[in-house]
This record gives C-alpha cells, sequence and structure tokens, in this order.
C-alpha cells in the first residue's frame, strides 16, 4: 500500500462513517515546515499524505482526543538499509496509522460523544540520491532541529511533525502509535504491546482499554536519562541514542515534539504481524491498536 492508497481507504471510511476527511500531500506539508517528516519521504516518488480524519468535527465543547498512527508504507532502512531476508514485512510498517484509521471509523460507527481526530503521516522509506543521510539536520513544524544518526530510525520523524500538527485541535490528550522498535519486540514478544505516557489519567485510562479490549499493553519509565542520551551537538535531538536503552530513548524523542498537551505513546511492534493463528488474532495482519482504542474512546465517552 503507498500513501495515497491509505489515504484512498482513509476516504472511504470516512464517507461510510460521516468523518471529516483531509489529505495533505508533499506540497503542504513542506508550507506547514515539516522538514522531518519530508526527510523521510523525500526520496521515494510515491507522494507522503498526512491523512486527517475528524470525528464531530470542530465540536470544541466535546473533549478532543487525537490519535496519531505511524504509516511507513514500506520501510526499507534508507541509506541504514536493513537486512534483506525479512524485509517483505516492512510492508507492515504502516499498522500504526492503519489502526488509528480503523479507530476513526468504529468512532464513527458507535458515535461516541467525543471530538476524535485521527492523524496518519504516511511514507516510503527508501535509499537513493535525494534520500536523508545519517549527519543531515532537518528542522521540523515546532521550530525544532533534529540530527539524523539512522535513517532506519524513520517512524519517530514522521510522529514528530504529526504531533506538532496536533497541537492545532487543543487536545484533551494525544496518543501516538507505531511499530517502533525491535527492543520492544525483545521485550516482550508478541504478547504485549509497551506504552509511555507523561500523564497519569491518560496511562490509567489506557491500562482499562487494554483490559476491556483484551488488547495488552504494559507501561515502560519515561526517564530523564533517556532524554540525555538523545542530546546532539549540532541539533536539538538526534534520531537515536542506539539499542542500549532503545525503548526508552526512543519514547523520548517522540515527547520532545508535543507541546502543551497530555500524551500518551504505543510502541507495538511485535503485535502487527501474528506468525499463527489465534481468537481474534489472525494469523497476518492483526489490526491490533483498534479494539484498544474503540475501548479507550468509549470508556472515556
Amino acid at each position: 500500500m503507498t500513501p495515497v492508497v491509505m489515504s484512498t481507504v482513509a476516504a472511504k471510511v470516512a464517507r461510510e462513517t460521516g468523518l471529516r476527511y483531509e489529505s495533505l500531500g508533499r506540497a503542504a506539508c513542506k508550507e506547514l515546515g515539516m522538514g522531518i517528516f519530508m526527510a523521510v519521504a523525500e526520496e521515494s516518488e510515491a507522494e507522503p499524505q498526512l491523512i486527517v480524519l475528524e470525528h464531530n468535527a470542530g465540536r470544541t465543547d466535546l473533549p478532543t482526543v487525537v490519535l496519531v498512527g505511524k504509516g511507513v508504507t514500506f520501510d526499507s532502512g534508507g541509506i541504514s538499509i536493513k537486512p534483506g531476508e525479512e524485509m517483505w514485512k516492512m510492508k507492515g510498517d504502516m499498522a500504526g496509522a492503519a489502526a488509528v484509521i480503523g479507530a476513526l471509523g468504529v468512532a464513527g460507527q458507535l458515535n461516541v460523544p467525543l471530538r476524535v481526530v485521527g492523524l496518519a503521516p504516511c511514507a516510503e522509506n527508501l535509499p537513493g540520491g535525494r534520500a536523508q543521510k545519517p549527519g543531515d539536520v532537518f528542522k521540523g513544524m515546532t521550530g525544532k532541529t533534529m540530527e539524523v544518526i539512522s535513517t532506519d530510525a524513520e517512524g519517530r520523524m514522521l510522529l514528530a511533525d504529526a504531533l506538532a500538527y496536533a497541537k492545532r485541535f487543543n487536545p484533551d490528550a494525544v496518543i501516538d502509535i507505531a511499530t517502533l522498535t525491535g527492543v520492544q519486540a525483545m521485550a516482550l514478544g508478541p504478547h504485549a504491546a509497551g506504552f509511555f505516557a507523561n500523564d497519569e489519567a491518560v496511562a490509567a485510562r489506557l491500562v482499562r482499554a487494554a483490559e476491556a479490549s483484551g488488547e495488552r499493553l504494559w507501561r515502560f519509565p519515561l526517564y530523564d536519562e533517556y532524554a540525555e542520551t538523545i542530546k546532539s551537538q549540532v541539533a536539538d535531538v538526534k534520531n537515536t541514542g542506539g539499542r542500549y536503552g532503545g525503548l526508552g530513548t526512543s519514547a523520548k524523542f517522540i515527547e520532545h515534539f508535543t507541546e502543551g498537551y497530555p500524551w500518551a505513546h504505543v510502541d507495538m511492534a511485535s503485535m502487527s504481524l501474528s506468525d499463527e493463528d489465534k481468537p481474534a488474532k489472525p494469523k497476518g495482519a492483526t489490526g491490533y491498536g483498534v479494539r484498544l482504542f474503540a475501548a479507550l474512546l468509549e470508556g472515556w465517552a
């Protein structure tokens, strides 16, 4: 699925469930100053898309929850290229965006009494002559700068500018979901996603949603020391602090681009694909996150 195909699916979901739909392409994202998102998208001939879905659009009298999903529609790793053996699985690196699109459709079907916004930044990550390189520095929508250490730490780059965009909705909470790190898979295996939160109330809502939906979560800490690891000499932050502590440093990187709202991050790298059939978790793409977010929104309402 290319970003444009993702956008086409989102438009169909919007029509069927009464959502407001918008999709911003390369030119619009550049005009908004999304230099970090565009650093990933620049090499691919596939047009990037920032998909925006909204349930109860403009209802400022209702609590506003923004869901943000990583949508790397294919991840080669870029210049920091991945091993080729199982690279085919990287067609599933858009599972966070898919979960957000699905969850917005459920919000529309259930007509939950909330204003729910879904943001799905979608792009391919490929090597080539225009591709980002380790050592490059880019400025995002917030005005903050980022140094590239690994072009394979690209999902958090998409999220950085999408989280900046989320601020315009004056959200009561923002929750992102992503197939972000291999470290999450090593820590929890295919049995639970990991999550981080800088707000106790949002964390408690996520835990209750996990219990209600059966889509497991396990909370990890947001220690201040993780922020030290991603400090850069030439930018505000660098996009990775290495594998040691990589689960926490990746979350701290994402938090750096949140501004003025409660936030949580769900890393579901091990949960998006299943090697065997299980009840409510079929072999192949699992759809992890849709039930979790549906339970979260119902509980919030």
